[in-house]
């Protein structure tokens, strides 16, 4: 019958327990040293406490961002200002009951007055309501642009990393042509010819002269990671193309891609209302925040309310979109941490 365990004092003031075999095992190496409780058993691990975080499961990239995301002011608020904007944008009569297009010339340019804040525009109509409307066009616009570039950036340049050779030369080049086209003037060209007045051709604008910038921010984060150990591993032990491309790559690939469509999100609602306002991106009886400027612009001495309430809107919209997108960068760049 083997001997009950027991404990003996070392030279250095640590304990030493005595193993069946007659061995020992060192305990505490040092004369304050305390016994290693497991992630989860109470006072255990390196949390800091019963409040403290476990720290026995290794956490992703993607954890660690939501936990620095979480923390970070600016995304907390960007996030307010962004879940505002979709929810009056789903359901804008929330906030207002009036309808955009009701209109009375004989309230035309008059000022803020009880239920009508914002004042009227040059047709009578409400400025708050119509504000309020035209958010939902400028979010429309720039979460379909943001992912139509990002899925056709993503794959063309993702491919074209991958494979490299003649397919990556030929991109390189077909990026380069797209790069030396001016963004507005290119808009002026060909939506000049479009008659219809839905967001549709304005989204399919933006797509085709915003892929190349996400197609080579792909292809280099593509290329850099395909280098790494773990994708040489996986191809010397038979890992099909699709597989290493799904599995191994795109995971650890698309960080970079996330970062420049969030930012670019902003900025397509203000190429939209820079479209809108020289009068080739929507048109009446559309509702827009560009083409509300647009026709108060020649009043801004008389009536300054009927730009600064849609410009003001636009300008919080873009800010936070673009607040956002830092916000995720800081936290998926392990360079910043």
């Amino acid at each position: 019958m083997p001997e009950p365990q027991s404990r003996r004092p070392d030279d250095n003031g640590g304990a030493i327990a005595a193993t069946g075999a007659g061995g020992g095992m060192d305990l505490a190496t040092s004369e304050g040293g305390t016994l290693e409780q497991r992630p989860g058993e109470p006072g255990g691990g390196t949390g800091g406490g019963a409040g403290g975080e476990a720290t026995g499961r290794p956490r992703s990239l993607w954890s660690d961002a939501w936990r620095d995301l979480r923390r970070n002011p600016v995304f907390v608020l960007s996030g307010l200002v962004i879940v505002f904007l979709v929810i009056i944008s789903i359901w804008p009569s929330l906030i207002t009951s009036g309808n955009p297009l009701s209109c009375d010339l004989a309230r035309a340019q008059d000022g803020s007055r009880p239920g009508h804040p914002f004042g009227f525009n040059g047709q009578g109509c409400d400025v708050y309501t119509r504000t309020v409307y035209g958010a939902r066009t400028s979010v429309v616009v720039g979460v379909l642009a943001s992912l139509g570039v990002a899925v056709v950036g993503s794959v063309l340049g993702g491919l074209a990393g991958f494979f490299g050779g003649f397919w990556d030369a030929i991109l390189s080049r077909i990026t380069d042509i797209f790069f030396g086209i001016p963004v507005v003037l290119g808009g002026l060209v060909l939506l000049s010819v479009v008659t219809s007045s839905t967001v549709w051709p304005v989204i399919g604008f933006m797509v085709l002269l915003g892929w190349p910038q996400i197609s080579r921010i792909a292809r280099g984060s593509v290329i850099t990671v395909k280098q790494n150990d773990f994708v040489q591993a996986a191809r010397a032990l038979g890992a099909s193309n699709p597989r290493m491309m799904l599995r191994h790559i795109l995971p650890n690939a698309v960080a970079p891609v996330i970062v420049v469509a969030t930012i670019a999100l902003g900025t397509f609602i203000a190429l939209e209302a820079t479209l809108s306002y020289l009068g080739v991106g929507l048109k009446p009886p559309t509702v827009s925040w560009g083409i509300d400027i647009s026709d108060a612009s020649p009043y801004i001495r008389n009536s300054p309310h009927m730009l600064l309430w849609p410009a003001g809107a636009l300008a919080i919209t873009v800010l936070a979109f673009i607040m956002l997108g830092d916000a995720v960068r800081d936290a998926l760049d392990p360079k910043l941490r």
